[in-house]
């Protein structure tokens, strides 16, 4: 039966962008023009070790702890430079506030494939459609950069949220936006917790996008995967 649903809320990255290279190599890259030598590998592992931290001490950018994700970010990207041995106190303010940023802008990014056509194709069939995304408030100024915008309704972080996926408080207000019930939405995403299992906690439909090279997941029947984002309409309207 075909599935009767009206609101599609879509994961941003991995999803339908990505990054157009590590962040160890974009950091280092940054670095090196302002006279600094760092290894990407090390940054890159430096970079998750400070932003694991980060995120574990002021969970959702700082919000309700009196911290504006720009200055968590830029604290994150520091911390990361420090670990990765670099002192210049004035010279990383500088660089992390130009990489903040640089993440801003389209340049950085890349989409998936397939992504812009099946967004069209999803409007084009009248879906409503919105984002659900573990991101802070620079996303609608990221989507607007790639083009990607105008296709939604909404675009929801978790950071104007104050609260990230899995938690289901975020699709409940997905679901409000859209105007909808859980059983006529589907949620699509590449993180088997944070979206596909989450999203059916609320009832929602989903599809979980897996990427060539990932193993299965063993909860996920095979008419709710994605190999692509190509395969998505034919799921929903089989």
């Amino acid at each position: 039966a075909m599935l009767r649903l009206r609101l599609l809320t879509w994961d941003v990255k991995d999803t339908l962008l990505r990054l157009r290279r590590p962040v160890g190599q974009s950091y280092a890259a940054e670095a090196r023009a302002q006279g600094l030598r760092v290894q990407p590998d090390a940054l890159g592992r430096a970079f998750r070790e400070a932003y694991g931290a980060q995120s574990r001490r002021f969970p959702n950018y700082g919000r309700g702890q009196g911290l504006s994700s720009r200055q968590w970010w830029v604290d994150v990207v520091k911390q990361a430079f420090v670990l990765s041995g670099v002192q210049d106190g004035a010279a990383l303010t500088a660089l992390a506030e130009k990489l903040y940023r640089d993440y801003c802008g389209s340049h950085n990014w890349e989409l998936l494939p397939g992504a812009e056509e099946t967004l069209s194709l999803c409007r084009q069939r009248g879906f409503r459609m919105g984002v659900v995304s573990n991101f802070d408030n620079r996303l609608e100024n990221i989507l607007s950069q790639c083009s990607l915008r105008h296709h939604f309704e909404f675009v929801l972080t978790s950071e104007a949220a104050g609260v990230a996926k899995p938690d289901a408080r975020i699709f409940e207000e997905a679901l409000r936006l859209g105007g909808v019930p859980p059983e006529q939405a589907a949620h699509v995403g590449d993180d088997y917790t944070r979206d596909y299992r989450a999203a059916r906690a609320v009832g929602m439909h989903s599809f979980l996008l897996r990427s060539a090279g990932q193993g299965p997941e063993p909860e996920v029947p095979p008419e709710h995967v994605l190999p692509t984002l190509s395969h998505l309409l034919a799921r929903i309207e089989k």
